[in-house]
């Protein structure tokens, strides 16, 4: 079988269902046993007039699946989104309840589907430290049960739920670091302005602080050598982006540069438990980019590029002898191909198209853009046009990214792509802050939400009518969570740009929004008042730069859709913008799912979400509709 990326076409693409963009894939998520004699993937089992996504299992043999697929996990108030495999026979997922993120840690037996609650502590969250992928009967998981701003680690075993404490958190530990046996090694404190990587060399031992650095600096260790003596970490300590350095604890302030890139920062490296070898460090420009340490990855990576010509490829899983991986194939204009691959034999086994319902010719591309802000920053972003319509005089939707200290990257959107394919063109901006493009770029965010940061967005709407692509007359804006804050910051600051806004569980009040945090996050409270502004020394600032509290300059109509378990954006935000709006009687539609967080999960709910925002944009910008609906 010949799997080559077809060619978009040069006409109008066909009118694509809406449900196609947004469904439950049929199987997703493939993933590996250790010894590779099952696979385990995602497919959706029907809840009343939705579904859900559960784990199923199926055997293996000779590398290709046989007999019929099993059901091991059944949940049906919310997706299944991630598992792995521990051991042979084991399942591991996380579940939270309609979206409130206290996630629980389960356990399955593959073979009798007896099901464990590894984590059954109300309000707590939970999350896997380490596999200990020696061990058959334990994990390390991370729990703040005891306290909520705290994460302490414990050795759970996975049979019986037994949990031995291994690290207790004291208060100011953000993050921690095991080493190649499973020991926790490393730990990352933090009193918000200032960071420090402590370490110890076994379980019995106190940690003692080796690197200190203000929060600006970071040192984020990944993993250790094969000796467990030394660790690789992510560093910018005496440079702007982030670097891959081995670091000896007993001469911490000494770095070995293992590699860098001077224009982004390193994103995180590989390494191979079975061969003890760094494999690759990877970094993102406009698209992902490796770059190899030893000959057996950097040939195994061409050789899949050379059999899966046009996609994009990434390992998704492995066996633990490294010698068969799930393989994904992908692009811009396609969520693409799961294949198994034998490396030994050099042989692919197509497991299946993840949206077969897409036709990858009638996607739209994601183009990388650049452009230079008011203040000479340069910025870059995505831009993506409808298939075979005149880059001219199109309406278009601007699409700020979430975080902010997050990025947009290339690859398969399926928002992105069903607006595309609505005859819209999409405006993505990675605005100051975000993330990959150095700490002088991050650091120019600070205190800008609302100023800078939002000139930013401003200066590509800008750029992209000096470029004749937008209609003046139909431009929108639509973002989630700081896109959300991004888009009523614009319908404040620049009210007559925008024919119309989409708020998607975003930001309204900056005094408001901090106070609601969750708990786990407080530790951090003092980098979050430097980076974003203080209640007290920057309140006008704040009350400046907070939509709910200027709602008089805004005419746009606009749709706001909220999760009301949300624990990230609390509801209030949504609410008190809903309310300032309907005292002015300004058009505004709300949308409030009560068992969804902080964005939709739930099949149904992003159905309804998008069919209500197909009609809230045709109704303000009304796109030209020339296209029949392909079935």
């Amino acid at each position: 079988m010949n799997f080559h990326l077809v060619e978009q076409q040069d006409t109008i693409a066909p009118r694509y269902e809406l449900r196609d963009f947004f469904q439950n894939p049929q199987r997703s998520a493939y993933a590996l046993s250790d010894d590779g004699s099952m696979i385990g993937f995602l497919q959706p089992i029907n809840v009343g007039h939705a579904t859900r996504l559960n784990v199923f299992v199926q055997t293996l043999d000779q590398g290709k699946p046989v007999g019929a697929p099993k059901q091991v996990t059944y949940e049906t108030e919310r997706d299944v989104d991630g598992f792995f495999w521990k051991g042979p026979n084991t399942i591991v997922y996380a579940k939270d309840f309609n979206g409130d993120e206290n996630y629980h840690v389960l356990a399955v037996d593959a073979q009798t589907g007896e099901s464990k609650d590894l984590t059954p502590f109300e309000g707590a969250r939970a999350g896997i430290q380490d596999d200990l992928e020696d061990d058959p009967d334990h994990l390390l998981i991370a729990h703040n049960a005891r306290n909520p701003e705290a994460f302490d680690v414990y050795r759970v075993n996975i049979h019986t739920g037994e949990q031995q404490a291994v690290a207790q958190n004291p208060g100011n530990i953000i993050g921690w670091q095991t080493d190649h046996q499973g020991t926790v090694r490393l730990a990352i404190a933090s009193d918000g302005l200032h960071t420090a990587v402590l370490h110890r060399r076994h379980d019995a031992d106190e940690f003692s602080v080796i690197i200190q650095t203000d929060f600006r600096t970071d040192v984020t260790p990944q993993f250790f050598d094969k000796d467990n003596q030394k660790f690789y970490a992510l560093s910018n300590r005496g440079r702007d982006t982030a670097a891959l350095v081995l670091i000896d604890p007993n001469q911490p302030e000494q770095e070995q540069l293992i590699f860098e890139n001077a224009k982004y920062d390193l994103l995180g490296a590989g390494y191979s438990r079975l061969r003890h070898v760094l494999t690759a460090a990877y970094f993102e420009a406009d698209k992902l980019h490796y770059h190899f340490f030893d000959e057996i990855s950097a040939i195994r990576h061409q050789r899949l590029k050379d059999l899966l010509p046009g996609y994009e490829v990434s390992l998704q899983s492995a066996t633990r002898d490294e010698k068969t991986f799930v393989v994904a194939a992908y692009s811009d204009r396609t969520p693409g191909h799961r294949f198994i691959y034998h490396d030994e034999t050099q042989q692919l086994h197509h497991l299946g198209e993840i949206n077969p319902k897409l036709n990858p010719a009638h996607m739209a591309s994601m183009r990388p853009i650049r452009f230079t802000a008011r203040d000479g920053l340069e910025i870059h972003g995505y831009l993506t046009l409808p298939v075979g319509m005149e880059p001219r005089d199109l309406p278009v939707v601007v699409n700020p990214h979430g975080g902010p200290w997050a990025r947009d990257s290339w690859g398969f959107n399926p928002e992105v792509q069903f607006l595309a394919n609505r005859g819209y063109a999409v405006l993505q901006i990675n605005f100051r802050g975000s993330t990959g493009y150095g700490r002088r770029f991050w650091e120019a965010s600070f205190g800008q939400w609302g100023l800078s940061m939002q000139d930013d967005i401003s200066d590509g709407v800008a750029w992209l009518l000096k470029q004749g692509v937008a209609d003046p007359n139909r431009l929108a804006i639509y973002g989630g969570s700081y896109g959300g804050y991004a888009t009523l910051m614009a319908i404040c600051k620049t009210p007559d740009v925008y024919a119309a806004a989409i708020d998607y569980v975003g930001v309204s009040n900056l005094l408001t929004f901090m106070q609601t945090i969750p708990p786990y996050w407080r530790p951090l409270l003092e980098k979050m008042y430097t980076m974003v502004g203080h209640p007290e020394k920057d309140r006008e600032r704040l009350e400046a730069t907070s939509p709910a509290l200027n709602a008089q300059h805004i005419k746009t109509p606009l749709f706001i859709a909220q999760g009301a378990q949300d624990p990230r954006v609390n509801k209030a935000e949504s609410d008190q913008m809903v309310n300032a709006l309907k005292a002015r009687h300004v058009e505004v539609e709300y949308m409030v799912k009560e068992n969804e967080g902080h964005g939709f999960q739930n099949e149904e709910n992003k159905f309804e979400f998008y069919e209500r925002m197909e009609q809230f944009l045709e109704q303000h910008l009304q796109p030209q509709s020339r296209r029949k609906t392909q079935k």
